[in-house]
């Protein structure tokens, strides 16, 4: 008999697959816990635990319905690299078939198809979890220089018919984000997000025991709030369509010091270790907007937007660009992330609070990733690869194809204007606008070139001056040059040396 070795990584978690609707005694579906995988970047303890827990969670469900499961704990051997401890298990059990999901980071897919040149015949089968597929968006872009979100957000819509009567949109518009940018007003009551707790005490102190490096706290191993398993992540959206969805499109970009999930979802690390399906939780937000007159048009398409426009979106700009993609340096900025974003203590309250909750929970909704965190990193010229690395290792739900294109191409502008049409960044008043940080901070959001004045105000002017030859053709930003050039040239001077000030000082601001 030929046996074969199916193998599950810890973002393949997918119950449903049809791998796993026939019993096979040829086959044996084996999990890896490695050194390799958790210390290529230092990743949130939260993240490490969480999808150690989730893998054992999928392997013991596995084992319950009678397949053959060999499952390698972080602590079984000194190995580290994932294709070294497959290749000892491999020749162990002299099996030289191996089978795999089609991974979703270009590193694994290069790592796994070095087996070929160790003996073994391999076989990729599709991970059933993508909406599109990597020629859908080849197809779609072909031809064109620049890759636009809706273009490909409104050919999905077409074909899954989610949100739509007949070839038409309901509601008449696709996108209704214009109406998705209201502040939290001060006497609104925010609900409570639901916490699926497990106690995850066995894996935390084997994660710690292995001596991985992380980032980030883990407060109650015996509660931990994210889902482990297609039950849980499950349970989490149901809760959120009754009790958040009918506000989340009104405040999906507002900020508040008072609630760090506010009415956002919090199934993004669910969905992307495929626990749950895109296309279903399309579908059940769909029919729960259709059977529920108090949920409004912009909130089912506001959230449908997200999964079925970015996150396709952005898995297809990977698949397309990548390798060069991570080396994308468009405005060549070389400084390193001040030592403050590991353990948040700067004055800038949103900076403060947007990392120090990142630290504890492992999340940060995504105007604080991108009008917060981003926008002052790109402001102060950052290297790339210092966000990319932050921002990988933060987020219980960043993985590199997800995580390199927000942050290259939406937040950082790397990428030119591949993903974006313009840099996303603001001075103090979008922040003010948007959420209550600047209420208690130590920096005046009025003013731009005090000693007191919030950092955010003169390195915005700073960074279109400096980045002029750059961006001053680009015809979404003729209003800020316009604007700058009518300053006196007093003006543009205390603007700059107020830059200067705050980039010399980025340590202790």
């Amino acid at each position: 008999m030929n046996k074969t070795i199916r193998l599950v990584l810890g973002d393949q978690l997918n119950p449903s697959h049809t791998w796993f609707t026939t019993k096979r005694n040829d086959t044996t579906y084996l999990f890896i816990e490695c050194r390799g995988e958790g210390s290529y970047a230092p990743h949130h303890i939260q993240k490490v635990v969480g999808i150690f827990c989730s893998m054992r969670k999928l392997a013991e469900a596995l084992k319950s319905k009678g397949h053959t499961v060999i499952y390698h704990k972080i602590l079984d051997s000194r190995e580290v690299e994932l294709i070294d401890i497959l290749d000892s298990i491999c020749v162990k059990l002299s099996v030289y078939n191996l089978q795999f999901q089609y991974p979703d980071e270009l590193r694994m897919l290069q790592n796994l198809e070095k087996l070929k040149d160790r003996g073994y015949n391999i076989t990729f089968v599709s991970s059933e979890h993508f909406i599109s597929s990597s020629e859908e968006f080849k197809n779609t872009f072909s031809g064109k220089k620049t890759f636009l979100m809706e273009s490909f957000y409104r050919k999905l819509r077409k074909r899954t018919g989610l949100l739509m009567k007949g070839n038409q949109p309901i509601g008449g518009k696709w996108n209704y984000d214009n109406f998705n940018r209201k502040k939290i007003p001060s006497n609104h009551s925010l609900p409570e997000p639901f916490l699926p707790f497990t106690n995850v005490t066995e894996v935390y102190h084997e994660v710690l025991k292995a001596n991985l490096p992380t980032i980030g706290t883990l407060e109650d191993s015996d509660n931990f709030f994210w889902p482990t398993d297609t039950k849980q992540a499950l349970a989490i959206f149901d809760h959120w369509l009754e009790h958040h969805f009918q506000f989340f499109g009104d405040y999906q970009d507002a900020m508040t010091i008072h609630n760090w999930s506010l009415y956002h979802s919090r199934i993004s690390f669910a969905l992307n270790t495929k626990m749950i399906d895109p296309l279903t939780i399309c579908e059940r937000a769909e029919t729960y907007f259709e059977q529920n007159d108090h949920i409004p048009i912009n909130a089912a398409e506001g959230f449908i937007r997200q999964i079925l426009g970015w996150r396709e979106f952005m898995r297809g700009i990977y698949w397309e660009r990548m390798p060069t993609f991570a080396e994308e340096n468009f405005f060549g900025h070389t400084r390193k992330l001040p030592t403050w974003f590991w353990n948040g203590e700067t004055k800038m309250k949103c900076m403060e609070h947007s990392i120090k909750q990142s630290l504890k929970y492992a999340y940060a909704h995504h105007i604080q990733r991108l009008m917060v965190i981003g926008n002052f990193s790109l402001l102060a010229g950052v290297h790339p690869d210092e966000l990319d690395q932050w921002f990988l290792g933060i987020y219980i739900d960043a993985f590199e194809w997800v995580e390199i294109t927000n942050t290259r191409g939406m937040s950082q502008y790397a990428d030119g204007g591949w993903i974006a049409t313009k840099p996303y960044v603001s001075s103090a008043n979008y922040i003010k606008k948007m959420g209550d940080y600047c209420q208690n901070c130590s920096y005046n959001e009025k003013t731009k070139t005090d000693s007191d004045s919030c950092p955010f105000n003169a390195l915005y002017w700073d960074f279109f001056n400096r980045h002029r030859n750059k961006l001053s053709n680009n015809f979404r930003l003729g209003m800020v040059y316009r604007t700058y050039d009518k300053m006196d040239d007093l003006q543009k001077g205390k603007l700059s040396d107020r830059a200067h000030h705050v980039l010399q000082n980025l340590e202790s601001l």
